[in-house]
């Protein structure tokens, strides 16, 4: 533990007040306080705080051992094994509450466990408020909010760095990066989000340690992913991991992709999706993750899709072909829910099936339930340059019509089948 000297910043001083706290929080809070304990606000919350934005949640920290603070709370839950958590449930709203942890020696305690890698494979020490501090991974999300005097205290210097706009790891990064190698992309993550730039460490360091990540379960990688582009500022985090060389641990196959041009123009369609991401966050829209996957290995499916030159080998059918090998190469890096990719593979192969204008094929692809997400990633492939936008702005129109337009309309100009002559049949001798 460096000796970093305790910094308080009291009421006056900073802007964090209670009206700005989550009610169910400060029930907490004052409950465990009351009873004796300490109890404080800390992380994401304070840090969102101080910087004027809207925390996405609360979470608080405290002497007080999980059983105890189930004690104090009927609705309480505890989870967790690497570390045990307290959940406070408040309906909807969770309020997560963690006892201070330490750091130990795995040597000479059996409640904590490295790999060979120096990775943590469990950590359940419990300690004080100041080893608590240094246990955390980033400075700016190692501040407390005290509700017994309302001050912030300050064992790492995050109030620097969250003044002068810096992401910095608390302790030795590189140990740290060992210990839990997400804590890269947790970097990158938090980099973007807030604007700030990396400690020069950090960024001498993570391009060399990215590697880490390929030991790291695809199932993690999938919540971790999930993280990076629905956070509302996916296309600047999407370009901080390729620099950094973080996204090639993630997707392989696209970044194998991305690294070569096509007709001497670089690949866009990703960027255009993620774009497109962060416009429907910022507006309070849906997102889901089978869109976004869909924009992520739509090119290395394009590479997996059998030749089309084979006899009675369909466009819809060499999608589909290419598509079950990119879902099972992918999953071995960053796994896929079936929830998810069963419908990315929907809205690639749909897409083939834009180019039939006329007949009652047209109009049930209007009433298909895919048909908005597949009609979506055709706009992002026009954007990119992959399709003509005569055929875009053709079935953006067609959806504004009446039922009888849009039928009139894809029979309009197709061809009438000429009927056959009857034959007649010849005259028997007997006619």
């Amino acid at each position: 533990m460096s000796a970093q000297s305790l910094n308080i910043i009291p009421r006056p001083e900073h802007g964090i007040s209670r009206s700005l706290i989550s009610p169910n929080a400060l029930k907490v809070l004052n409950r465990l306080n009351q009873a004796g304990f300490r109890a404080c606000l800390v992380g994401g919350g304070v840090r969102d705080l101080l910087l004027g934005r809207e925390p996405k949640d609360f979470d608080v920290a405290t002497d007080a051992t999980p059983e105890q603070i189930r004690q104090q709370f009927r609705n309480c839950r505890l989870i967790g094994r690497r570390f045990r958590l307290a959940h406070v449930l408040f309906g909807r709203e969770v309020i997560e509450v963690a006892t201070f942890r330490a750091a130990s020696d795995p040597d000479e305690d059996d409640e904590t466990q490295v790999n060979d890698a120096g990775r943590l494979l469990r950590d359940n020490v419990y300690g004080s408020i100041e080893e608590d501090a240094w246990r955390r991974d980033f400075t700016v999300n190692a501040l407390y909010y005290d509700i017994s005097d309302f001050s912030i205290r300050d064992y790492v210097g995050g109030m620097e760095d969250l003044e002068a706009g810096r992401l910095r790891i608390i302790g030795d990064p590189e140990a740290r990066f060992r210990e839990d190698p997400v804590r890269m992309l947790r970097a990158v993550r938090f980099a973007a989000k807030l604007g700030f730039t990396l400690d020069p460490e950090l960024q001498a360091l993570i391009p060399r340690l990215a590697p880490l990540l390929h030991d790291i379960a695809p199932a993690r990688l999938y919540e971790e992913v999930l993280k990076l582009f629905h956070g509302g500022v996916a296309l600047n985090t999407f370009e901080m991991l390729r620099h950094y060389h973080l996204f090639e641990p993630l997707f392989p196959l696209t970044e194998a992709v991305l690294a070569e041009e096509e007709n001497h123009f670089p690949h866009t369609l990703i960027s255009h999706a993620l774009a497109n991401t962060d416009a429907r966050v910022a507006e309070g829209k849906p997102v889901t993750p089978a869109f976004m996957f869909a924009a992520l290995l739509w090119e290395p499916m394009r590479r997996e899709m059998p030749d089309l030159d084979q006899p009675d080998m369909s466009e819809i059918q060499a999608i589909q072909i290419g598509g079950a090998r990119v879902v099972t190469q992918q999953a071995r890096h960053v796994s896929i829910p079936k929830r998810f990719s069963l419908p990315m593979r929907e809205i690639w192969s749909l897409q083939p099936r834009f180019q039939r204008r006329q007949g009652r094929r047209a109009l049930q692809l209007l009433e298909h339930p895919r048909f908005r997400a597949a009609y979506d990633f055709l706009l992002l492939r026009c954007a990119a340059g992959e399709v003509e936008q005569e055929l875009c702005d053709w079935w953006t129109e067609i959806q504004t019509q009446a039922p009888e337009a849009r039928a009139e309309r894809v029979t309009a100009g197709r061809p009438r089948k000429r009927r056959r002559p009857r034959r007649r049949k010849p005259r028997s001798e007997h006619g």
